[in-house]
């Protein structure tokens, strides 16, 4: 079946989800550009195509063909995924790994999971959830240990304490952000006062 409207709400709940949370720790320009490869005809299509609504449709996509064309185009475009950065070692043997993310995009990576969880789980979602997701494959990951690292302190700490309390956590210790989220928020309260008074 082809579902393209169905697609387009949810990768767009998605990109709305991760948006929201990218402003909260500060990353603006991130949240902005965020997944916008996915309404890309090489993405859109086999999303539409392979839409299933509980998970990704790459890997329905993966089990008719094999492996996933959108998934492809995707990981080589989007910078907070962890698959951008694999490639070639300067190690002896030359093996393949993952290299080391600078920190803003493992920050995304891990708003990005959050959202990921939160679209497809739904009402099932809890402050544990994008955890487990990645306890789940972390076996099969090809991450360089010190990012890998990163997510899994940011993913504790979102289950041990919540996401508000992570969000200030991550801007004041990670991006140290706090004051540019400070001012942001501020300019946003005070035009959406004027702008109400003005109705």
């Amino acid at each position: 079946m082809f579902h393209p409207i169905k697609h387009f709400k949810t990768i767009t709940t998605h990109r709305h989800l991760v948006m929201q949370g990218c402003f909260e720790v500060g990353l603006y320009t991130q949240g902005l550009l965020h997944d916008l490869s996915k309404y890309s005809p090489t993405e859109f299509i086999p999303g539409a195509l392979y839409y299933k609504g509980t998970e990704s449709p790459n890997n329905t996509e993966r089990k008719k063909r094999g492996y996933s064309k959108a998934w492809l185009h995707h990981k080589g475009r989007n910078k907070h995924h962890f698959e951008y950065w694999i490639d070639y070692t300067l190690a002896p043997d030359h093996h393949i790994g993952g290299n080391k993310m600078p920190v803003k995009y493992v920050v995304e990576m891990y708003v990005d999971r959050v959202g990921a969880s939160k679209n497809y789980q739904k009402e099932k979602y809890n402050d544990a959830s994008a955890l487990k997701y990645y306890e789940k494959g972390k076996n099969r990951y090809m991450m360089h240990e010190e990012t890998e690292a990163l997510l899994v302190k940011l993913l504790t700490y979102l289950a041990e304490h919540g996401e508000e309390a992570t969000n200030d956590y991550i801007r004041r210790e990670i991006l140290h952000t706090e004051t540019k989220v400070y001012i942001v928020k501020k300019i946003v309260a005070f035009l959406q006062s004027h702008f109400n008074r003005g109705i």
